[in-house]
């Protein structure tokens, strides 16, 4: 059994912010390294490879959109945005482009560790170790999920690689087939608010996947009122 921490990248160039985020984070039995520009993370990501990471939207030498979007091609880690930029526009672009979660400045750290736990919880893997659980692949159609490494393959060799949050959605269909899960069944979350769109965002990106046409999708279909419903039948190994 691994009994390693998980690993926790902390990208933030305000060092107030990444020594709080470090101390907290410590203190609840995580490993974490520390950067101030979105280049360093990057080059320490090729060496060494995280279980999550938190990035700041505002860094000196890049836009931290850019970076999140880098971070989810090159690592299958969750991803947790952690910014003073609360506008909606880039919530929702945080979000399509790898993000699990995202945390607006200023922030209680016990609710980003909670946040964090969250994210890691979904990939099967807690502070202070633990193993993932085992090996499961579930098909569908013409695709394959396999939860151990977050891919959905298609019979025609297309892969695509997933973020914590899209593989948790798509799990939650998968093993509820043919019945209408509401919006807080599919997050994760039982007092979500009216206005949050990420389990939308999320829907979004997995129909651009799997949908031949997402703008009439016939595998992820909206009930309105009411939630979403997955139509295929599955097949779990």
């Amino acid at each position: 059994m691994n009994t390693a921490p998980a690993l926790i990248f902390v990208i933030e160039d305000e060092l107030s912010i990444a020594r709080l985020v470090q101390s907290v984070l410590v203190e609840f039995g995580f490993e974490v390294e520390c950067f101030h520009t979105g280049a360093s993370a990057l080059r320490r990501l090729a060496v060494r490879r995280p279980d999550l990471c938190i990035t700041d939207l505002g860094l000196p030498d890049m836009d931290g959109i850019d970076l999140v979007r880098q971070i989810s091609q090159q690592c299958p880690c969750g991803l947790l945005i952690l910014s003073g930029r609360g506008h909606t526009a880039d919530r929702i672009m945080g979000l399509e482009l790898g993000g699990d979660d995202y945390v607006t400045k200023p922030f209680e750290p016990r609710e980003l560790v909670a946040r964090v736990r969250s994210i890691l919880r979904r990939r099967g893997q807690v502070p202070g170790g633990g193993q993932s659980e085992s090996r499961r692949q579930a098909c569908f159609l013409n695709w394959t999920l396999d939860c151990s490494a977050n891919t959905l393959r298609a019979d025609d060799g297309t892969e695509h690689l997933l973020g914590v949050a899209e593989v948790q959605v798509l799990r939650t269909f998968l093993e509820r087939p043919h019945q209408i899960l509401t919006r807080e069944q599919l997050v994760g979350h039982r007092s979500l608010s009216p206005m949050d769109r990420s389990i939308d965002v999320r829907i979004s990106r997995l129909r651009r996947k799997i949908e031949i046409d997402p703008m009439a999708p016939r595998i992820i279909k909206t009930v309105y009122g009411a939630g979403y419903v997955f139509s295929a039948s599955v097949v779990w190994s």
